[in-house]
């Protein structure tokens, strides 16, 4: 499974966030920021952050997306 930050950059363009206001207002190293955007894995503590800050759950800022390319074959 992948990690997909897709809705998170659609909530802050709807309540006009910048992402380097989000960066500097939540203090977000800018490797941080570059992980999300290549949606990478960030630490669970920087996603509860967002969260907070946003008033939102979780799974309002990112989806688990099925990885074809790294599937199992089990036989």
């Amino acid at each position: 499974m992948d990690i997909s930050y897709k809705k998170l950059w659609i909530i802050l363009i709807e309540r006009d966030i910048s992402p380097a206001d989000l960066r500097k207002d939540l203090n977000i190293a800018t490797g941080t920021m570059t992980k999300l955007r290549r949606n990478e894995e960030v630490a669970l503590s920087v996603l509860l952050r967002i969260c907070e800050y946003l008033k939102c759950n979780i799974g309002d800022i990112c989806d688990a997306v099925k990885n074809d390319n790294n599937e199992h074959n089990e036989g």
